[in-house]
C-alpha cells in the first residue's frame, strides 16, 4: 500500500496546528461531556486518555508559543458538514474528534451532539510553528507581532476543500479543510509577518520561500498516514454534496488573531475597515 505523499513543510505545518492539544483539552473535553451529560448518556462516552505527544521536551522556564486565526464553523453550514462526516466516520471507525480522543463514531449517532460538540468549538489557522520560547521573548514577541500585525482589514475566508494532513512522525492523519482561494491572500501574508517575527527570535519559519502555504482547520485525526485520504477521494465522489465539497464548504469572517503562550492567549490585531 502506498503512502499518502506531503511535502515536508505541510506536514510541520499539521504537525504544529495540533502541538497545543494538551492545553485544550480540558476545557473541549468539559463541554462534550456538558453536552452528554444534559441529555443522560454519559456512561455512553468511551473517552480515552489524551495521548498528544510533544514534539520538543517541556523545559522548565519554556513556554509553547502558538498564533493562530480563530474559526467557527457557521450554523448553516454544520448539518452538511456534519453528514460528511458521518459517512467518512461509518467507513473509518478509528477517526477521534481533534484534540480531544473521542471516537468521532459516538457523536454521530445523534446530529444535534455531533454539530454542537465536534463541530461548534473554536478551530484554528496556523500562522507559525508552534515553539518553545524562553519566559524573557514572551513581551518581544508580542509587541513584535501587534506592531506587525495591529491593522488588519476584516476579509471573508472561503473553506474550499476537504485535505488530509500528516504529522512528522507519520502517525496521525488529520481531516481538515482547506483554505485555497477566498482569503488565501491575506493569510499568506500574515504567515510573512509572523515568520519575520520568528527570525528576529531565532525561531524556525513556517515554510521555505519555495514552499506556498496551505491555510486549513482540522477536525479529526485517525492513527497512521495511509487509508484517510483514500477514504475522503472516495466519499467526495459518493457524497451528496458533491458541488459543497468542490466549490465552497463555508465562509468566514476574519475575526483577529490570537497568540497564546502557555496557558495566556493576547490579542494580536484590532481592525480597520477603510
Amino acid at each position: 500500500m502506498s503512502r499518502i505523499q506531503i511535502p515536508k513543510m505541510t506536514q510541520y505545518h499539521c504537525h504544529c496546528h495540533h502541538l497545543l492539544s494538551l492545553f485544550y483539552v480540558l476545557p473541549v473535553l468539559s463541554k462534550i461531556i456538558d453536552v452528554f451529560d444534559d441529555e443522560g448518556t454519559t456512561d455512553s462516552l468511551e473517552i480515552e486518555p489524551a495521548s498528544r505527544v510533544r514534539s520538543f521536551p517541556h523545559v522548565e522556564g519554556n513556554y509553547a508559543l502558538h498564533i493562530y486565526i480563530p474559526v467557527y464553523i457557521p450554523s448553516s453550514s454544520k448539518k452538511e458538514i456534519g453528514q460528511f462526516l458521518k459517512k467518512v466516520a461509518a467507513s473509518m471507525p478509528g477517526l477521534h474528534v481533534v484534540d480531544v480522543d473521542v471516537p468521532l463514531n459516538n457523536l454521530c449517532k445523534d446530529d444535534h451532539k455531533l454539530q454542537q460538540a465536534a463541530l461548534g468549538k473554536e478551530f484554528h489557522i496556523s500562522l507559525g510553528r508552534t515553539v518553545p520560547i524562553r519566559v524573557h521573548q514572551i513581551d518581544s514577541v508580542v509587541a513584535m507581532l501587534r506592531q506587525k500585525l495591529q491593522s488588519q482589514k476584516r476579509y471573508w475566508i472561503d473553506f474550499n476543500k476537504w485535505e488530509v494532513f500528516v504529522n512528522d512522525e507519520q502517525t496521525r492523519s488529520f481531516l481538515s479543510i482547506e483554505v485555497v482561494t477566498g482569503g488565501l491572500p491575506e493569510i499568506t501574508k500574515q504567515i510573512e509577518a509572523v515568520n519575520e517575527v520568528y527570525k528576529l527570535h531565532n525561531l524556525p519559519e513556517f515554510y521555505k520561500v519555495s514552499q506556498d502555504p496551505r491555510p486549513h482547520i482540522s477536525l479529526a485525526w485517525a492513527s497512521g498516514d495511509i487509508t484517510l485520504k483514500r477514504v475522503i477521494a472516495e466519499e467526495i465522489k459518493r457524497s451528496n454534496v458533491g458541488c459543497l465539497i468542490q466549490n465552497r464548504i463555508f465562509t468566514s469572517k476574519f475575526c483577529g488573531i490570537d497568540c497564546k503562550i502557555g496557558n495566556k492567549t493576547y490579542k494580536i490585531c484590532k481592525f480597520s475597515d477603510d
